[in-house]
């Protein structure tokens, strides 16, 4: 019987999901840090409450489908998925190694329940309403929901604008798209790079239902993805206004550790060797900050 986690133990699971996420990156000694710690609180949520999934029959027919789309913050996914049963969690110390199931970018062939292999941005969306529509024509009735994640910086990608078209002509009700709203690419902040603003109006003009959320706040979560799965007359997307580097405080909010991990020397940031020890201290300690000098 699936367990039915209370709201407290839900807002404590993200950090412990975050220490897993920093302790994978350092052993990988490669890999995106600020987008996976964001999303640990929406992954728990799902994973833990919202999705419709078994990790004792991941292959399970009516399962719900979860396409990442931006498939760099996948740290984030493996690790929630190790939480929930899907494999050991002693796979994610062989992140990014030769041969490891658990690449830089997943691959659906390595591990069941991914369902798609992510990479280049932009392409995710267009699967997920492949997804939907089949659901809705699938003869053997065996419908599902279809959950997207996506970055805010894809948005900047065409293909997602088509996508959108798509979903919003063929009212795709089993489609809720989730955007990682924290305003950061690799090279900058989006609103620098290219303005992706009005977001919510964009995606109602193209007929849409919109909401906005705190990307943080375990209740307001669940709440609005289970309305999204009640909202049959048109697809959802949920805006999830996050913070990169959630709970890291030389890490939160800062662009430049989008696509590197702990370790890496940044000018102005903790030397390399104590990135790490901080970056857990804070998140064993639910935010108490420390300078490297304080730590054993």
């Amino acid at each position: 019987m699936k367990k039915e986690y209370s709201i407290k133990e839900l807002e404590k699971k993200p950090n412990e999901i975050r220490q897993d996420i920093i302790k994978l990156l350092v052993k990988a000694g490669s890999g995106h840090t600020a987008g996976p710690l964001g999303m640990a609180d929406i992954f728990t949520a799902l994973y833990f409450r919202v999705l419709k999934h078994d990790p004792t029959r991941p292959s399970w027919p009516f399962r719900d489908r979860l396409i990442l789309s931006n498939g760099h913050i996948c740290p984030v996914r493996y690790t929630a998925m190790a939480h929930a049963g899907y494999f050991p969690k002693s796979w994610l110390g062989t992140f990014r190694k030769i041969g490891s199931k658990l690449e830089g970018h997943p691959s659906f062939k390595k591990i069941p329940a991914l369902e798609t292999t992510s990479g280049p941005l932009g392409e995710g969306l267009s699967q997920a309403c492949g997804f939907a529509l089949a659901s809705r024509m699938d003869a053997t009735d065996k419908t599902y929901h279809v959950w997207c994640l996506m970055s805010d910086g894809e948005h900047q990608e065409g293909m997602t604008w088509e996508a959108a078209m798509f979903a919003g002509k063929y009212r795709l009700g089993n489609l809720t798209a989730i955007i990682d709203r924290n305003k950061i690419q690799i090279d900058g902040y989006t609103e620098d790079v290219m303005p992706l603003e009005p977001l919510r109006e964009k995606y109602e003009a193209f007929g849409w239902h919109v909401e906005d959320i705190n990307g943080h706040d375990m209740q307001q979560i669940i709440s609005t993805l289970e309305e999204a799965k009640a909202i049959t007359e048109k697809p959802v997307c949920i805006i999830a206004n996050t913070i990169p580097g959630k709970g890291v405080s030389f890490m939160e909010k800062d662009y430049q550790w989008h696509g590197v991990p702990p370790g890496t020397s940044i000018p102005g940031e903790p030397e390399p060797e104590e990135q790490a020890k901080i970056a857990l201290h804070e998140l064993r300690t639910l935010g108490k900050k420390i300078e490297a000098a304080d730590i054993d």
